[in-house]
């Protein structure tokens, strides 16, 4: 069903949708009530993820920098894999790059492609990233370099400049991408 055709179910004056707990209906989800069936709810659409329906899957590379804390690099669940906010850390030293964050970026992107392989997807397989600059004045920098990992479609993406990150980096990205 197109996501216009559920909208004009759920907007039809024939239709009430309803979230009655467990107990007072026999839908535990998103249900549908038909006029003059009351009694009679049919499940419509859930947006919940069973914890039961998937394992939880961590993945790690030595080919990109640990974690800095109790984290994973990444978790495959549910037919998604979720990185980890990832800095442009250089492997071998643990530094950054450099303090500049067009280097920082650079080294945030290919620092995230090896978690990604680790992962069995690449940067195409990414549908949401989220970027924290330590400055919102390096939008354009950012955005030229990250146009080149990340071509059209390009993935959804939220950008916020943050008080600090760890390490005092310049720059952070996480994303989210399909298996």
């Amino acid at each position: 069903m197109t996501l216009s055709l559920v909208k004009s179910m759920i907007n039809s004056p024939k239709l009430r949708l309803s979230t009655a707990p467990l107990g007072f209906s026999r839908c535990n989800r998103w249900c549908v009530s038909l006029p003059n069936m009351s009694s009679k709810s049919i499940p419509f659409a859930s947006l919940t993820i069973s914890a039961s329906s998937g394992k939880k899957e961590v993945v790690a590379t030595e080919k990109a920098p640990a974690a800095l804390g109790p984290y994973s690099q990444a978790i495959k669940a549910n037919n998604l894999v979720f990185l980890s906010g990832v800095l442009g850390l250089i492997l071998e030293t643990g530094k950054f790059v450099s303090d500049s964050v067009e280097d920082q970026t650079e080294q945030v992107l290919k620092n995230m492609g090896e978690i990604l392989k680790a992962s069995g997807v690449d940067y195409s397989s990414v549908v949401k990233t989220t970027i924290m600059l330590a400055d919102l004045g390096d939008f354009k920098k950012v955005n030229d370099i990250y146009a080149k990992y990340f071509p059209a479609p390009s993935p959804a993406r939220s950008t916020y400049q943050v008080a600090a990150l760890p390490l005092n980096a310049k720059i952070e990205i996480e994303c989210i991408a399909t298996l």
